[in-house]
């Protein structure tokens, strides 16, 4: 999709849809008045009707609009008060569910009328960027009768004036490539077991390596890891045909800064839960177990789009957890990279064995800090729903940075401890630790697991499993926390 800014007259701007926003100003919004006085007082007898309210995401489509050039005119409810950012995004993306569904190629779109506390217009547009982006998402390769695609693909944004006009175009730039990485992650996320693979990943990692110069894409081998001596990592993977894939992308924006940024993302691309066999309803939804690792690629290719001037290394340990007469039973213990060795009490919590290696190994890259990415634990949807992602942390500072991260995109975390007091629930009777802590406390003591292999840097755990898809009737993946990260690097490079 592609955006743009334009300074003028409204009336005369001929688009096929033009999009208002009626709020907190009512009709002293100064374009709103100016499509009033053009229609000659229609707005506001329409308002007087109470076809027109401040009532959430509602929304007045006009077609052929009398004293306007536009073939169409949206009048979009903003709310009666400022808004906070999650209602805000809410509504936006109520707006560019409704842009995407109608029948055009292109709409003028004014957010004069929109008040959120505390931030500006460039705020509204990347937010706007975003979702329309998003809304445009649509994945049906394998159904016989396509759904078509938005046709939606070109907007413009009404600026009052060329000053501030800058900041505006880089906001819908940046807005823009965060939708496209979105829905990258999504995609893949969204793919079938058995066609998204650890070597398919490892493919779409090369593939988007190609796209862009300062991104660099290597992938370690079974044999390779062997090696290292990940012996965590391989113990998942035992009881599959599928061959591993450790992949490594660095993208390197700016040279000067030295130190990397690295983000670990879990690849489990199905899970099975191994000889621990998980439940078989739902069990489909174990595709997107590889949700962390989407979201390390969407990231990566976000960043290299907007040209961000920094440098991360993104890390993805692919496997697939499938029982076999060769698959790792519960009561065997297994060495890590590390040297740590882990006694595997269950199968199913596999994703930290993979992590507990790729932790370890991005320790080589002597990194400014690290965050992993994982569809975790069940626990932590039970303490958190799908509203926010788990985040636990070895450093105030990295956890307060992403927390408001969070709160800028509207793609929230929410900090839970990491006490010595959990850590002690993984002491293992025949191995350095259990790789599992009992049913209290699973999120942290799942985080206080992959802790006990930071301890040489700064570190942040995202935990996804609640945030990173839907289930029910509006199943598939989200993209989380895709803006989040995103949002997360842009102010590190404005440091």
């Amino acid at each position: 999709m592609e955006f743009n800014t334009f300074v003028g007259q409204l009336t005369t701007r001929k688009t096929e849809c033009f999009v208002v926003a009626y709020g907190p100003k009512g009709l002293d919004c100064p374009d709103l008045q100016q499509i009033d006085q053009a229609m000659e007082g229609l707005i506001a007898r329409l308002i007087k009707k109470g076809d027109i309210k401040y009532a959430d995401g509602a929304m007045q489509l006009i077609n052929e609009p009398k004293g306007l050039a536009a073939e169409r005119l949206l009048i979009f409810s903003a709310g009666k008060e400022a808004l906070n950012e999650q209602t805000c995004l809410n509504a936006l993306s109520a707006l560019a569910g409704q842009l995407t569904k109608l029948p055009i190629k292109s709409a003028s779109i004014s957010l004069d009328g929109f008040a959120v506390t505390g931030r500006e217009r460039p705020w509204l547009a990347q937010q706007l960027a975003r979702k329309l982006g998003e809304a445009a998402y649509l994945f049906n390769p394998f159904k016989s009768r396509e759904k078509k695609p938005a046709t939606l693909g070109k907007v413009s944004l009404v600026c009052p004036s060329r000053q501030g006009i800058g900041p505006v175009k880089q906001a819908l730039l940046l807005g823009s490539a965060i939708a496209n990485g979105v829905n990258r992650s999504r995609e893949l996320g969204d793919l079938p077991g058995n066609i998204c693979t650890p070597s398919y990943l490892s493919s779409h990692a090369r593939e988007l390596a190609g796209q862009y110069p300062n991104l660099d894409c290597k992938v370690l081998s079974e044999k390779q890891m062997e090696a290292l001596g990940m012996g965590s990592l391989l113990s998942v993977t035992a009881g599959t045909q599928q061959p591993a894939k450790m992949i490594v992308l660095e993208y390197k924006g700016d040279k000067t800064r030295g130190k990397p940024i690295v983000l670990v993302g879990k690849g489990v691309t199905f899970d099975s839960g191994g000889i621990s066999l998980k439940p078989g309803a739902g069990m489909d939804e174990m595709k997107y177990d590889m949700c962390g690792a989407a979201s390390v690629l969407g990231t990566l290719s976000a960043i290299a789009e907007y040209k961000l001037p920094l440098n991360v290394t993104g890390i993805i340990p692919a496997v697939e957890n499938m029982p076999s007469g060769t698959a790792t039973r519960p009561g065997d213990v297994v060495t890590s990279m590390s040297g740590q060795t882990i006694e595997v009490l269950n199968t199913d919590a596999e994703g930290r064995l993979i992590l507990c290696d790729a932790l370890t190994y991005a320790g080589r890259y002597k990194p400014s800090f690290v965050i992993d990415i994982a569809t975790l634990t069940g626990a932590c949807v039970m303490a958190l729903g799908s509203h926010a992602s788990g985040l636990l942390s070895n450093d105030d500072a990295l956890a307060q940075a992403l927390e408001s991260a969070g709160q800028t995109s509207g793609d929230r975390v929410w900090r839970l401890p990491l006490w010595n007091e959990y850590d002690k629930q993984l002491k293992s009777n025949f191995a350095d630790l259990a790789n599992i802590g009992g049913r209290e406390a699973g999120t942290i003591t799942a985080a206080c697991f992959l802790g006990r292999f930071t301890k040489n840097y700064r570190w942040a755990h995202l935990d996804i499993a609640g945030t990173a898809w839907n289930s029910g009737t509006n199943k598939g993946a989200t993209g989380r926390p895709v803006p989040l990260l995103v949002e997360f690097l842009a102010e590190q490079a404005s440091q």
